[in-house]
């Protein structure tokens, strides 16, 4: 039977991403998680590195500043996050749970050779659980 150790990222990750670029509109990319039901997405640059995440909780700024001026205006690299931790698609996937345990992100861009090629989130792994038990 297989264990957490024998399961690769890469087994569980999701490949068909949305991504941001730090000059998109806030408010856009806020619709887009919305309407896509999704929690948060890497941002790229032109160049294709992740330079950061934008997620429900930089949402939660976006809000704070709605609250102050009705004209909520902006690039994302204003609201994202920029301390991104990324994993390898050969990781297994226990230590990516101990990952997830001492550190409060909810998903990470999955990188090989320094190019985006997933993201894997909490989620991912409880399906990787239910899937093994």
């Amino acid at each position: 039977m297989a264990t957490l150790d024998s399961v690769r990222v890469r087994d569980y990750m999701s490949t068909k991403l949305i991504t941001f670029t730090p000059d998109m509109e806030v408010m856009r990319a806020v619709n887009t998680l919305v309407q896509h039901g999704i929690a948060g997405a890497p941002v790229v640059n032109k160049d294709g590195q992740v330079v950061g995440m934008f997620s429900e909780k930089d949402c939660l700024s976006v809000a704070l500043v709605a609250s102050q001026d009705t004209c909520i205006a902006g690039p994302v690299s204003q609201f994202m996050s920029t301390k991104v931790v990324t994993v390898d698609p050969e990781m297994n996937l226990t230590q990516l749970a101990t990952m997830f345990v001492n550190q409060s992100f909810r998903r990470y861009p999955v990188l090989e050779n320094g190019k985006l090629v997933g993201q894997i989130s909490r989620s991912d792994v409880m399906k990787a659980i239910n899937s093994l038990c």
